[in-house]
């Protein structure tokens, strides 16, 4: 007979006893629960002792936490968090530097435990900590250990970041400053900054002042990876946190000192491989550098501006020179207009008389004459052959340049998600935007051509405008799914993905949605679906047991800790449990957390999950709410909590603890995974069956014979 809920079966330890096996009872108070355990040992005070997890991150008990013991659990009898705080708060006060340091390394290691925390805190042990790294001037390892605790128990937001003191930030940012300086303190005093600049203004003036961007590069070229990876957290907290005019500023900075090429050929091209944290941040700079776009994106011409008209006479002039090098005096002003007008018109401007009415639409704006003039100024021959050989066509066939590239640069920003908040967990960047400066410039040039050539492969009118660029979009989208290293790599595979190309894709895929639509085969379809779901159920499963490494998400940073979850081969017990960076794929009995599939009520997703009722709801948030989940379990009072890595991930795991649970499978990944298989399925049964005209209904089955005198009597044989 199974034990009742409220009763879980655990060992307790201590050190030079042996262990006592109980049955906790869980609406038993914990204080009774600890007289118990100390009157079995014979030790007295019984308040003076708590109960923690021997293994993972030895956790304290309390009446808050009680409900995650699951059976089996090792606990460990310990100092209470008051005793253990007290006796450390008085520890790092010692004038024993031996003493001085342990307590400081035991401090470190507690801080991570919330209870721990709060008694810490609460007897005013950061102004200690404070005291420390402001007056001290050890660099060693007593200032690590110190600098490692605050870090965690910071990380309980128990105190506001505002509280800090001038001369303690100062302090902070004199070790990222300094040269002789340990890597690990380094990377402390970095991830202290990088906590503290999203926190308020001022501690982002302060920080952007004190550390300067120069420092910052000096560390991005660090050997140290870990080092690397924390001065570019901080590089991208900073410019999260500034506003549009300081970041434009500090990225023409960093543009000037090369930042780019330097990624590109150190972090991007490195004998390392690129980590999640590195390339999430990628992802941001890059989004945070185009988004640079975004105001002459929404902004319209002015036509009362004399610089914005100035740069559409020059796209008029560079492209008609020799025409306009006729001397003003020789035309009438209504004849100058009119000739304006023509070549306006040759231009492609729908509005030939008013140009600047073709860019009130915004976006794309202004953004699209940008990136006109930068065409027309920094490759001025192909601009000019644009122009000229579209202009000395037939009306019907010509290319209207402006036109397309106010709906090209509307793709683009369309495509590179320009405008867009900064998603917190992608690390999606194209590897191309490091390698080359004005980048999106550089993308319109190329694509501009690739609409001249497709426009003359697809023998396009104007009626054809809108297929030539959703033409021209296709093939921009596919080439970057190929995730291309330069733009001269992409630039040829653009260009051979010429519209025949296009065509016999779109064929290949039309003939494959037409033969798997025929009546016979779509019934052989419907009896090979309950095997081949299966067959995508036990490869989720599959996926479970192999495990993921997860990120845990707080308010005030991007990721925090590791975790690792995995299903036991028998997929009864899913373990969990925090894990080191770099652990790729850790044991089974490493993971001391676990959850029997017997207990598992319910799967939540997205806005229903509690972790992101407690996020806020921006727009910044939204593809946490696409990745995260949440498993019920304990007659619904206890969530374990998770955000996928990525979509696919999610796709999974979702699938996975469905089957777990004996519900259908959801995700988009298994109506994808399982058009596949019956792709595939289809293809082998249907070989002998090639270049067969299958009907869509089968042939009738004869009437039955009026009698059946046909057949042979063997009786009369037998006689």
């Amino acid at each position: 007979m199974p034990p009742p809920k409220d009763v879980v079966k655990i060992a307790i330890q201590m050190v030079g006893a042996i262990p006592q096996l109980i049955e906790l009872q869980q609406t038993k108070p914990l204080a009774s629960v600890l007289k118990d355990v100390c009157d079995a040992w014979s030790l007295p005070n019984a308040e003076r002792y708590a109960l923690q997890y021997a293994d993972g991150r030895q956790t304290y008990i309390t009446e808050s936490n009680r409900r995650d013991i699951k059976n089996g659990s090792i606990l460990r009898l310990t100092t209470s968090p008051d005793q253990e705080a007290e006796r450390l708060y008085i520890g790092i006060q010692s004038k024993n530097v031996d003493v001085k340091t342990d307590s400081l390394k035991k401090l470190a290691s507690l801080s991570q435990d919330v209870t721990f925390a709060q008694e810490f805190i609460s007897r005013n042990g950061l102004k200690q900590i404070y005291s420390i790294v402001e007056e001290g001037n050890d660099t060693g390892e007593m200032l690590a250990h110190t600098l490692k605790a605050f870090t965690e128990l910071m990380e309980h937001d128990f105190v506001s970041w505002e509280n800090l003191s001038t001369v303690f930030i100062k302090k902070i940012v004199s070790y990222v400053n300094m040269n002789a300086v340990d890597a690990s303190i380094q990377q402390l005093s970095l991830s202290i900054l990088e906590n503290m600049v999203p926190t308020s203004r001022l501690l982002f003036e302060l920080v952007k002042k004190e550390v300067t961007l120069d420092r910052l590069l000096t560390h991005l070229q660090a050997t140290n990876a870990e080092l690397q990876l924390k001065a570019m957290a901080l590089l991208i907290a900073l410019l999260l946190s500034a506003t549009d005019a300081e970041r434009r500023d500090m990225m023409d900075y960093l543009r000037e000192k090369n930042l780019r090429q330097f990624i590109h050929k150190n972090i991007i091209h490195s004998c390392e491989p690129l980590g999640d944290e590195m390339a999430h941040y990628l992802y941001v700079l890059q989004s945070v550098s185009l988004n640079l776009c975004e105001h002459r994106m929404k902004t319209s011409m002015d036509p009362y501006s004399q610089e914005q008209r100035d740069l559409l006479q020059s796209l008029r002039q560079t492209a008609f020179e020799l025409e306009s090098e006729v001397p003003a005096g020789s035309f009438s002003t209504e004849r100058r207009r009119s000739l304006c007008a023509k070549e306006f018109r040759k231009l492609g401007f729908m509005n030939n008389s008013n140009p600047a009415e073709d860019l009130r639409r915004a976006p794309p704006g202004l953004l699209a004459l940008d990136n006109m003039v930068y065409f027309s100024r920094n490759t001025p021959n192909a601009y000019s052959r644009f122009v000229l050989e579209n202009s000395s066509r037939e009306d019907k066939h010509e290319c209207p340049f402006a036109r397309s590239s106010i709906q090209l640069t509307l793709i683009l920003c369309e495509i590179l998600h320009i405008g867009e908040p900064c998603s917190e967990t992608a690390q999606a960047f194209y590897p191309m935007f490091f390698g080359q400066d004005h980048f999106f410039e550089e993308l319109f040039c190329i694509c501009i051509q690739l609409v001249n050539k497709t426009w003359k492969e697809m023998r396009a009118t104007q009626e054809d405008f809108d297929k030539v660029m959703q033409v021209v979009r296709e093939q921009i989208t596919r080439t970057l799914s190929l995730k291309p290293t330069s733009l001269e790599l992409f630039k040829t595979r653009v260009n051979a993905l010429n519209y025949s190309e296009i065509l016999k894709l779109r064929q290949t895929e039309r003939l494959h949605q037409e033969e798997t639509l025929a009546v016979p085969v779509l019934e052989l379809r419907e009896k090979l679906k309950p095997e081949l779901l299966e067959l995508i159920r036990q490869q989720r499963l599959l996926h479970l047991c192999e495990g993921t490494l997860f990120r845990k998400i707080s308010s005030r940073r991007r990721q925090d800790k590791l975790w690792y979850c995995r299903l036991s081969p028998n997929h009864k017990v899913l373990h969990y449990g925090d894990v080191e960076e770099g652990v790729q794929s850790p044991p089974i009995e490493s993971l001391p957390e676990k959850i029997p599939v017997a207990d598992m009520k319910m799967l939540l997703v997205g806005k229903e999950c509690p972790h992101t009722k407690e996020k806020s709801s921006g727009k910044q948030n939204k593809d946490v709410l696409e990745l995260a989940f949440s498993i019920v379990h304990d007659m619904e009072e206890y969530c374990l909590n998770f955000i996928a890595p990525t979509r696919y991930e999610f796709c999974l795991w979702t699938d996975g603890l469905n089957v777990l649970l004996g519900k259908e499978m959801t995700s988009e990944r298994t109506q994808t995974d399982l058009d596949v298989l019956l792709s595939m399925e289809l293809k082998l049964r249907l070989l002998d069956l090639e270049n067969i005209n299958i009907p869509d209904n089968p042939p009738p089955v004869p009437k039955p014979p009026s009698n059946l005198n046909f057949c042979y009597d063997f009786s009369h044989a037998e006689q």
